[in-house]
């Protein structure tokens, strides 16, 4: 995709909610992204009530892919990020390599989960 093609993807794309690729339930809004120097790409997560995500991993072309979560706000229960190997994880912190640890979201019950989501890819 050339320079103008990128911006053009940005402006229809950013700062409007889309539904994740899961199918799952979440939501997903476009906050930033980049190719150059570092490609990256941050979102705000929301998963409403009922709403989980299943088992998977997330492969790249090339490099390796890092995402960090940031956990805004938890449900009541539920919601919880389930990571074999993550590089970091606290309750509100995760640190993981989606393309090589499989993740997924245990169901929402009793509210919802919103997460600041900011993944890059390094060769």
């Amino acid at each position: 995709m050339n320079a103008m093609a990128s911006i053009r993807h940005y402006i229809a794309t950013a700062f409007r909610w889309q539904r994740g690729r899961q199918g799952t339930g979440y939501d997903k809004m476009l906050l930033f992204t980049a190719r150059w120097p570092l490609p990256f790409d941050s979102y705000l997560i929301r998963y409403p009530d009922g709403s989980a995500i299943p088992p998977h991993t997330d492969p790249v072309q090339s490099g390796r892919h890092f995402r960090l979560n940031v956990i805004l706000k938890s449900p009541k229960s539920g919601g919880e990020f389930v990571c074999a190997e993550p590089i970091f994880s606290s309750k509100r912190i995760k640190l993981f390599r989606p393309d090589a640890c499989e993740h997924s979201v245990t169901p929402v019950v009793g509210g919802s989960r919103w997460v600041l989501s900011i993944g890059w890819v390094r060769a």
